[in-house]
């Protein structure tokens, strides 16, 4: 028998409801947890910069659809067979959206590369609304002395940055340099800190250098100023770039930056090409690499390593009824806009 609280008949949500769209206010039925399924009242939802895929419509998207992948919620109702969690549990979701079990990638356990994934917010509604439900198989525990608004960040920029960080081959104390101080950013620099590099910040101009130095960067290079690749082999080259602003032109001219078998790892959301000459790469062993955030497990991971190092992540709080100015907010905030719905 399914198990649930109680619950309205139906509940608020934000959806883009054609491709070009604004977010509009829509009415959701109430639907019990199907198998493999929980439903959750969301108690924040971040708002990422991938949310403007529904809008676009690059993705195969069905209309209208909630964004969201950034979830915090309490397990409000769970399906008869549910076997992992309860009514009363606080959990996550993520981009990671569900995997099928069945793949290769899924064989192996790489779920993040799943040839199925389902994807919050994209292919299934999300968190912009009062209650989401959620692929059992994808969905993280949240520990509950965290903030909800501050937790729902960590499951996409922030399992982003730590998980790609920690599968680079870099060794302490090298060179970890994060080009752009954003929402991304400035967890980087923060998890490379506590990771044990050494940290270099790279953003243009001076305004924000303080706060990089706060959150752990040991040196500042303002691209306004100098030749960031150039400052950066004065320090003896950076062993990976981590690219969180999505500025294809200022990311190609960093690869010089990098010292032997140095990874550019790019993490921004960019749609422009980035072009390299093959024999750039060759005389230090560079590498271009690309990840992808992370499963349910990466996400448990990276809210256990925020805990433990104090991570500290920037928000600014919108309530529900005001989807439309987060959603305009998700690249001027500082630095990650969030839904908290009853705010």
């Amino acid at each position: 028998m399914a198990s649930s609280q109680s619950h309205p008949d139906s509940y608020t949500a934000y959806a883009f409801t054609k491709k070009g769209g604004k977010l509009e206010k829509i009415t959701v039925p109430w639907k019990d947890p199907q198998q493999g399924e929980i439903v959750v009242k969301v108690l924040a939802c971040g708002v990422c910069g991938s949310d403007e895929q529904v809008p676009l419509g690059n993705l195969p998207i069905q209309y209208p659809r909630v964004p969201g992948h950034e979830i915090i919620g309490d397990v409000v109702a769970v399906s008869a067979t549910e076997k992992l969690w309860k009514v009363g549990q606080r959990v996550g979701g993520g981009w990671h959206g569900g995997h099928c079990m069945a793949c290769t990638s899924c064989r192996k356990g790489d779920y993040i590369t799943c040839e199925q994934e389902d994807i919050n917010g994209i292919l299934r509604d999300g968190g912009y609304a009062e209650y989401c439900t959620l692929r059992s198989e994808a969905v993280a525990s949240v520990p509950k002395d965290m903030d909800p608004a501050e937790a729902a960040p960590i499951l996409c920029a922030g399992v982003t940055c730590f998980n790609a960080l920690r599968h680079m081959d870099v060794i302490p104390p090298e060179w970890v340099a994060v080009q752009g101080i954003g929402g991304l950013g400035h967890l980087g620099v923060q998890f490379a800190r506590a990771m044990g590099y050494r940290v270099i910040a790279l953003s243009s101009g001076s305004s924000k250098e303080a706060l990089a130095r706060e959150l752990g960067a040991h040196e500042y290079i303002d691209g306004s100023k100098v030749d960031q690749a150039k400052a950066l082999q004065a320090l003896g080259g950076a062993k990976v770039i981590m690219c969180t602003a999505p500025n294809a032109e200022n990311i190609q001219k960093l690869l010089p930056g990098l010292g032997i078998d140095g990874t550019l790892l790019l993490l921004a959301l960019e749609d422009a090409p980035i072009t390299v000459s093959p024999i750039s790469l060759l005389g230090k062993r560079h590498n271009i690499r690309g990840y992808p955030s992370g499963h349910a497990k990466d996400s448990e991971d990276t809210l256990t390593f925020v805990q433990a190092h104090n991570i500290k992540v920037m928000v600014q709080k919108f309530p529900l009824e005001q989807a439309q100015q987060a959603y305009d907010h998700r690249s001027t905030a500082r630095f990650r806009a969030v839904i908290v719905p009853g705010l």
